[in-house]
């Protein structure tokens, strides 16, 4: 048991995954004999090709809505050749828990959540209690009863100098000795993205200073795209994609990003590109990277709605986001371009 290797069960929601490699770390840091994996979807697998530590991913894609009995038997029966010594399953559903308890995982550590009594053998209490995303992650992977530290161990993706310049040349984006933002317009709910418009303004206004920007994103931000490139042809790339390896590696490659709180803000900071986040309806505080990033930047005016955390504005005048003025993400954006150009040469 004690050299067995470890399996996390982890939110599947970008932001969440990243998160979830402090919780590599924690493990890597009390059991250097045991190997981990991590199950994964097929969306959210390549993030595991840039996280140190890890062995592999199980990659499923179960359906969200329904049991899907024989998927999760089949998972089940995929687990228990492994053999694992423990699994740490993060999400509180009763069908996270499934597949490690028909695989036999003998210790299946996870908190109290939908009657999960039996599935979860090592039930911990006080999830509630524990404020943000990575203390709830981050202490599943500590033995019961022991207290949090001061500092969790930050994210880190690591891609190789190779592995850009080979992107590059595939996309044809050979650097020109111009800086580069990526701009990552989406998010989950329409409320925790900042107007398309003002993005669009932001790419004029950089373009005009000779700065390229990158827009990155999924399927769902290629209408975005479009808009944010009609502003400026010229010096805006569109680089949204089903592939999520793309915005990786454009986030690796960029000189600094500007997102919404989403996911890819996690991954830009988890990278160490200098990121601007832009947070309305959601709290920085709770829902910031752990790394630390360039710029919060939040409206400036008193809102008592604020945060509601709600993927659509309650009130509809979603002045949360409409209050934030381009010229501030630009301030903040051009802050962080010189920082990186005034950096001693490596």
């Amino acid at each position: 048991m004690s050299e067995s290797p470890i399996l996390i069960v982890p939110y599947m929601w970008i932001g969440d995954f990243v998160r979830c490699h402090t919780v590599v770390r924690v493990l890597i840091g009390r059991y250097p004999n045991r190997s981990i994996d991590i199950l994964t979807t097929s969306m959210v697998a390549p993030l595991l090709d840039y996280m140190p530590g890890v062995r592999k991913g199980v990659v499923v894609d179960l359906p969200r809505m329904r049991l899907a009995w024989s998927q999760h038997r089949a998972l089940a029966e995929r687990l228990r050749p492994e053999g694992y010594g423990q699994a740490l399953v993060m999400p509180r559903t009763w069908k996270s828990a499934l597949a490690p308890a028909l695989a036999g995982i003998p210790q299946r550590t996870g908190f109290v959540g939908e009657a999960r009594f039996g599935l979860i053998n090592d039930l911990r209490s006080g999830e509630r209690r524990l404020p943000r995303m990575v203390d709830r992650c981050a202490m599943l992977a500590l033995p019961r009863g022991e207290s949090a530290p001061a500092d969790w161990p930050l994210p880190e993706l690591k891609v190789s100098a190779s592995e850009l310049v080979a992107w590059r040349e595939r996309l044809g984006l050979s650097p020109d000795g111009r800086p580069v933002v990526a701009l990552a317009p989406g998010a989950v709910g329409p409320s925790k993205r900042w107007p398309v418009a003002y993005y669009a303004d932001l790419a004029r206004q950089l373009g005009a200073e000779g700065i390229r920007t990158w827009v990155i994103g999924g399927p769902g931000e290629r209408d975005l795209a479009l808009q944010i490139l009609e502003a400026d042809p010229r010096h805006t790339s569109d680089l949204t994609g089903p592939d999520l390896r793309n915005a990786i590696l454009a986030l690796a490659a960029a000189t600094a990003a500007v997102s919404n709180d989403s996911g890819l803000l996690h991954v830009a900071a988890a990278l160490g590109t200098p990121a601007i986040g832009i947070f309305g309806p959601t709290s920085p505080w709770h829902w910031a990277p752990l790394n630390p990033i360039a710029a919060v930047i939040e409206t400036s005016g008193e809102l008592p709605c604020r945060p509601c955390h709600k993927p659509v504005c309650p009130l509809g005048h979603h002045r949360c986001m409409r209050d934030i003025a381009v010229d501030r993400v630009a301030v903040a954006a051009r802050q962080a371009v010189a920082a990186v150009a005034a950096r001693p040469a490596v």
